[in-house]
């Protein structure tokens, strides 16, 4: 049997799989990496460490296994934003200085005044990001470097995007991925291959010197994702690895669009394998929602279309929600009843399935038909970090309504189910822009920590009114990875034939029609809570 090996490095740990050509995950190994928050707002990594990890996590899934049988890699990671010297050593992305600290995170927002300036300028490159470029992705961030930590900004060699940093380390080669790009550094990409940096664009922010020695910077190589990168394993990284040089690398992904790629082609009966009918959410820290389609589909607030940066021959437009998984675990970890929920664990149980066992408990004792309807006092706004999609606006804050001066166990069920909720109405809300635009979504694809969650997986379906998948293959992102590890050893006739062959069997997931007037209703609610937030903010700031 033949294999490929997937790496992920996501926002706390760096993982990797060894998996079969027919989408199987043999093993996986998971290593931490560190982040360094030095200020509110400030989030920042080591490229070194996250090297190490990923050499360890590699060397650890492909011991015992035939070198020879090992085809191709591939790598995501998160869009984080990575600087190196002329040497190709750390430079400091971090007011402290230390070079180190070479990585300015993703959920980082450092940069939120270069994206107000950026967005304010009106740029026609803007509408391929929804009109606004977010403070998350790169150029503002390139900006805030520029102008505040002016010795690295002339001592750096080269700026890569995580996953292009991996690919790197593994082959020398200095080119970069469409995904990466495309999505988070404002790259034109069109379906004829007319890929380049926008001048007129970078002159007017006042980036025009990253022109210099032919982009030298930030790239001029691009290719697809899954393009085989270079002559492939350096001696150097393969030994690190423990694999054999030469073997294929693929151009690398954002780790959200790997978990896109890895269940885009996953099938059950009775279901239409239309990649353009599929709305895909990556679910984990944040979530992400990836609409591919064959034709160009512009949404306000809605990032893309980017052509190419996850299937090729199909636009891609992303959705988000900055705060998810790490949003269930603030509201229930800052609850005053938490730790007597904790205490009372059984082993190996995570508490949110203690609360979803409370809340079926509750349902009954009030007769209630479904536990959905515990909530009907209780309404919350998601966005403790901003709003990513569709309303772009990361100044948003979470709001809550209906408290009382109950703090035990079930005020604490309750108020999970309601954050809970309230994220699938989020959901809702980017699937309205899309369908409002011209997508045509009849399913949702779920992978990441939160598709475990029964409840939750029900809840996305009943309240969008849309059957769910769930692939039977849990690590979605780690098969993505995989797939374009074996694109690169093209073992596949085609990209598409390599998404449908190792994407898998799923479960389904039908919604519960008897409770859709009731989230509807709830979703009424959620707009309004924005509104009103919009009109304090007015009232706060104007003059008395």
């Amino acid at each position: 049997m033949d294999f490929f090996v997937g790496v992920d490095v996501g926002t706390g740990s760096a993982r990797a799989a060894l998996v079969s050509s027919g989408g199987k995950i043999i093993s996986t190994a998971v290593h931490p990496i560190t982040t360094f928050n030095p200020q509110p707002g400030f989030y920042e990594q080591s490229s070194d460490d996250i090297w190490t990890a990923v050499c360890h996590v590699v060397k650890k899934v492909v011991t015992g296994s035939s070198k020879e049988r090992i085809k191709g890699i591939g790598f995501d990671a998160t869009c984080s934003l990575v600087a190196i010297d002329q040497k190709g050593k750390p430079v400091t992305l971090s007011l402290t200085g230390k070079n180190n600290q070479n990585i300015i995170l993703w959920m980082d927002h450092r940069a939120e005044k270069q994206a107000n300036f950026i967005n304010g300028l009106k740029h026609e490159v803007l509408k391929y990001v929804g009109g606004k470029v977010s403070l998350e992705m790169e150029i503002p961030k390139l900006l805030w470097i520029k102008q505040n930590l002016a010795i690295t900004w002339n001592e750096a060699g080269m700026f890569f995007d995580l996953p292009d940093f991996l690919t790197w380390k593994a082959t020398d080669c200095e080119s970069r991925s469409l995904c990466s790009l495309v999505c988070k550094w404002n790259l034109i990409a069109g379906p004829k291959g007319l890929n380049h940096w926008d001048t007129d664009y970078l002159n007017q922010i006042g980036l025009s010197d990253l022109q210099a020695d032919n982009w030298k910077k930030i790239g001029h190589e691009f290719n697809a994702p899954g393009h085989p990168v270079g002559f492939g394993l350096t001696s150097r990284a393969a030994q690190e690895l423990g694999l054999l040089k030469g073997t294929p690398v693929g151009a690398s992904i954002i780790d959200a669009h790997a978990g896109g790629l890895g269940m885009l082609g996953c099938s059950a009966s009775n279901i239409s394998p239309n990649f353009s009918s599929r709305l895909g959410l990556i679910c984990g820290t944040s979530t992400c929602h990836m609409a591919v389609s064959e034709n160009e589909i512009f949404v306000n607030g809605i990032w893309g279309p980017y052509y190419g940066a996850m299937v090729p021959g199909f636009w891609l437009n992303e959705g988000g929600q900055s705060a998810t998984g790490k949003l269930l675990d603030h509201v229930i970890d800052t609850h005053p009843a938490s730790e007597r929920v904790k205490r009372k664990l059984q082993s190996n149980q995570h508490i949110q399935e203690y609360l979803q066992d409370l809340l079926e408990k509750i349902a009954v004792e009030r007769n209630l038909k479904n536990v959905a309807y515990v909530t009907e006092e209780l309404h919350v706004w998601p966005d403790y970090h901003g709003n990513r999609s569709p309303l772009a606006d990361p100044t948003l804050r979470g709001m809550i309504s209906g408290l009382t001066l109950s703090s035990d166990e079930n005020d604490l069920a309750i108020l999970y189910l309601a954050t809970m909720q309230s994220l699938m109405y989020g959901t809702k809300h980017i699937l309205e822009a899309l369908t409002g635009s011209g997508h045509k979504i009849e399913t949702l694809l779920v992978c990441g920590g939160l598709s475990q969650n029964q409840l939750f997986v029900q809840s996305l379906a009943d309240a969008t009114s849309l059957t769910v998948l769930r692939p039977l293959e849990r690590e979605s992102v780690l098969v993505g990875s995989a797939i374009l590890g074996s694109c690169a050893a093209k073992f596949f006739p085609s990209v598409h034939e390599a998404i449908r062959s190792m994407g898998g069997l799923a479960s389904v997931v039908k919604p519960t029609a008897e409770t859709y007037s009731y989230h509807c209703k709830k979703y009424r609610v959620f707009k309004q809570m924005v509104e009103h937030q919009k009109l304090y903010k007015a009232f706060m700031s104007a003059s008395l």
